[in-house]
Order: structure tokens, then sequence, then C-alpha cells
């Protein structure tokens, strides 16, 4: 027994932020940024929070999936950092959605959702759960340095969420890390205790190049061997849902994989990198769209800071959505 998805959700901010708005903040353009990125714009929090984002995301899941809140048996959020360091931010949600259930967070950095299935899976094979809630939410713009011309540009704000039920559809999933702090990391706050050691700004630092060469042969490397355990082929793979981090990235992967573009699905452009909730935010919207056939097979593929890397094949097994797509977290 493993699961099934029976609902998506996303939301994200009111606030989207062009590449041309951002060239009025710092010294960049929208031909620097879209050419190296693919990113156009993207959505920052101002008026909401992030517990908003992530229970817009939630309610809009089990509105998909005909779930009631009082049925869930479980939520997990995946997040860096939530509006609070404690209470978690799937306690606030729970509370919210006026559920009663268990409630914590997972930070495996952009990997983070599909660690979060890969525990979700767990409750679901010693039969501890029925119907669990799966949330990625995150706030990149509070923790990026808006005078980082080389980092502000690429992140933006977002929750994506699925509601799982008993199924057969996860059909491989492979995790790894590696506790590398050195090539991309954000600092804790140092404190204020007197005398003690003052810490780094705590703020995003990542070296491009090293992320990029670890991400390419990460996810080239994680999907060849998530397609062989669950005894598929390249050609057995209906769409490749990659975490939305850098085009370039994206698009080198799929030149290794030899995999046609048009089964490569991406938002970048509109969304840039919203770290886990990235490949959520995504799927919620090719499920809004119609894009999925009952009976797909999905790859998806992050990795992000830890170095932590996660994989899985999906089978779909809905029909067409038709729900409506809610856009604003406030709406």
């Amino acid at each position: 027994m493993s699961f099934s998805v029976s609902g998506t959700g996303s939301a994200y901010p009111a606030l989207a932020l062009t590449n041309d708005a951002l060239s009025n903040m710092i010294d960049t353009s929208d031909e620097w940024i879209s050419t190296r990125t693919g990113i156009r714009q993207r959505h920052v929090l101002k008026e909401e929070s992030l517990a908003d984002l992530a229970v817009t995301a939630g309610e809009q899941a089990l509105l998909d999936a005909g779930v009631e809140a009082a049925e869930l048996d479980l939520i997990i959020c995946s997040t860096l950092r939530g509006d609070f360091i404690t209470p978690s931010l799937s306690c606030i949600v729970e509370k919210r959605l006026g559920a009663c259930c268990p409630a914590y967070d997972v930070n495996a950095a952009c990997s983070g959702f599909i660690y979060a299935l890969d525990v979700a899976d767990g409750y679901f094979a010693r039969k501890k759960a029925k119907k669990v809630l799966v949330i990625a939410a995150e706030a990149m713009s509070k923790l990026v340095d808006w005078q980082d011309r080389s980092t502000c540009v690429l992140f933006g704000d977002g929750a994506g969420a699925v509601v799982l039920t008993e199924g057969e559809d996860l059909l491989s999933i492979k995790l790894s890390a590696n506790g590398d702090t050195d090539v991309m990391a954000i600092p804790n706050v140092a404190g204020n205790f007197p005398d003690a050691a003052g810490g780094a700004d705590p703020y995003l630092t990542m070296k491009g190049q090293e992320v990029f060469k670890f991400a390419v042969s990460s996810m080239c490397r994680d999907i060849a061997e998530v397609i062989g355990e669950a005894g598929l082929s390249k050609d057995d793979i209906s769409y490749v849902l990659p975490h939305q981090a850098n085009m370039r990235i994206i698009d080198a992967a799929r030149s290794r994989l030899k995999i046609a573009p048009e089964r490569i699905l991406t938002n970048i452009e509109r969304f840039g990198n919203t770290s886990s909730a990235s490949i959520p935010l995504l799927l919620d919207q090719m499920n809004r769209e119609g894009r999925f056939q009952k009976g797909d097979i999905l790859a998806l593929s992050a990795f992000g800071s830890g170095f932590t890397t996660g994989a899985c094949i999906l089978r779909w097994s809905r029909g067409r959505s038709f729900a409506p797509r809610y856009q604003m977290a406030c709406d």
C-alpha cells in the first residue's frame, strides 16, 4: 500500500514583481535575468503571511479531493521557515483548517516536498493514516538579501498542496543528502546573549556554478534511477516535473536525459524558484489546466541546499480536474 494523489491546490501572493520592477530596486534588467534564468516575474509576500498561502493551498487541495479537514489523519508542511520558529507552520494550518490530527514540519530545502511524500508513504504503509495533507510553503523573499542581485532575482514565494489517500500510485522514490554547508546556506539568527560570538547575516548565500553542476548531475542520476526502480523506461514517462530553480539547469538535464521538451513541464517564468513549493505549485497548475490524463506517469525531481535530492515516479489515477483555480492567497 502506498498512496494516490486525490487533490491538488496552490496559492501565491498578490504582488507580482516583474524583472522590470526589480530593475528599479537593484542594478539588473529583464534581459539579464530572463536570459540567464528563464524567470520573468516572481510573487512576493507583502500583505499576506506564509500561513495564509499554506491554508489557501490546503483548502483548495481538500476541495479538489472532496475531503473535509476533519477527515485528515496527518498534516505535513515542508518549509525552510514558517511565520514562527514555534509553533510550526503545520500546527497553525491545522487550527485554521479546522482539522484535528498530528501536524509537523519538515525541512529538506528545495527537496522538501518529495521528502514529505516519502514520510507520508510510511504512514500509509503502516496503516497509520488514510488521508494526509502535504503542503509545501515557502517565503523565500524573507530569506534572500535584496541587495544581492545574484540571488534575490531567482526566488519567489508560494505554496502547493496535495491530498493523499490510500492507493498504489507511488511507484518509486529516492532521497539523498550529503550535509554540505559551503555551497548554499542560510545562517540562523545569532541571538543576543551578552558577549556571545556574532553570526553571519541570516540571508541566503550560494555558489552558482557549483549548484548548477550538482543540480544537473543529480537530476539526471535520480530520474534515471527512479524510472529503473519502477520497472519503466524513459518512453513510459508522460511528463517530468522538475524543481523550478533555473531554466538552464532544466534544459541541461533534459538534454542529457534525451527527453522531448514538450514532456518537461515548467512555470519558472511566472514564479521563479519557490524552493520546495515549486513542484506542487506546478502540479496543481497542470492539474487545473487539464494537462494530465488518467494513467499518466509523472517523474518528479528536486535538489536543494544540504545538498538534498529527491525524485519519485507517480501514476496519475484521476481524470481531468475542472475545479476553479484560486490564484491569490487573500481573494
